[in-house]
């Protein structure tokens, strides 16, 4: 398993080593003047231009100027912005707000999509199946924004059940934003825990496993959920990733003071430093998350092994 790691662990360096190249590039390549209302009505002075253009590197091949982000990358340094901010400190202001809501999204969508996978495939074509079918083309339907947005106005401002947006930025706090980022995600988790346990059911070692006069529960908890688990791991391990970079919309909302509205905040104003620095920060929780979800394949399926 060492080996393995250390291997999976020097096959990201040139996947992280690419992807930040792209996000630089496409960042700075924005059409636009990054200086622009940077002083107020009037035209910046050129002195001043030419002064943030060399702070910035901005004059330099483009090579040269992510060769530069990068050796600062490695020291810790993300940068500052065209105002003087150091985006290390609007990170770790606003990051650990974004993994608490990426966290209870993902509970939520593991706990409430296998549960009901796993009962409509075990009732399949029942009611039970039918409702689960029903409920998440229903969930799939509708843009999260949409839901978000009637979850706030009926449960928080006509029925009063829940705040309309967030008092406090800890975990029982991000609970109704978290479910609504991961309504969408749920949908989908519940329906492919329902093709694979449906898929299981017809396997020859689930049969013999009843023959042996094993209990349901044993068979379903043991045999059947730990192989059908396997893709809905795959999904739900890229999905913390997705859940960090697209609650820009569940933030805005509920009014979560997250990295989603710092990335739009950041991409109005033209702060390519800020953007860079948050989505590289987002390729490394993608990429330690493919790790941790391929190292889990072997704790679920025993016939796994990494040599």
């Amino acid at each position: 398993m060492g080996r393995y790691v250390l291997r999976r662990l020097l096959q990201m360096i040139p996947v992280f080593l690419g992807t930040t190249f792209l996000i630089y590039a496409l960042v700075w390549a924005v059409p636009g003047d990054p200086f622009a209302g940077k002083c107020g009505e009037r035209e910046c002075p050129e002195q001043y231009v030419q002064a943030m253009r060399a702070q910035f590197n901005m004059d330099d091949p483009l090579l040269v100027q992510y060769g530069k982000y990068i050796l600062n990358l490695l020291q810790g340094d993300f940068g500052k912005t065209f105002s003087g901010t150091e985006v290390a400190d609007r990170i770790a202001a606003t990051f650990p707000v974004t993994v608490r809501l990426a966290i209870v999204a993902l509970i939520i969508e593991a706990i409430i999509g296998i549960s009901a996978g796993i009962v409509s495939g075990l009732r399949n074509r029942g009611f039970l199946d039918s409702l689960v079918l029903v409920s998440t083309l229903f969930l799939i339907s509708i843009p999260v924004f949409v839901t978000g947005s009637v979850v706030q106005l009926v449960f928080g401002i006509q029925l009063g059940w829940i705040s309309p947006t967030i008092k406090g930025t800890g975990f029982t706090d991000l609970i109704v934003p978290g479910f609504v980022l991961a309504s969408l995600s749920m949908a989908y988790v519940a329906r492919l825990t329902r093709a694979s346990i449906s898929e299981s059911r017809r396997a020859d070692y689930v049969r013999t496993a009843f023959a042996k006069g094993l209990p349901q529960s044993r068979v379903v908890g043991v045999h059947m959920l730990r192989n059908s688990l396997i893709p809905v791991i795959t999904f739900l391990g890229t999905d913390l990733g997705a859940f960090m970079g697209g609650a820009i919309v569940t933030e805005g909302i509920f009014n979560v003071p997250g990295i989603g509205g710092l990335i739009y905040k950041s991409i109005q104003t033209k702060e390519g430093v800020m953007v860079t620095g948050l989505v590289t920060l987002l390729v490394l929780v993608y990429l330690l998350m493919t790790l941790l979800v391929d190292m889990l394949y072997a704790v679920l399926d025993p016939r796994i092994r990494y040599e």
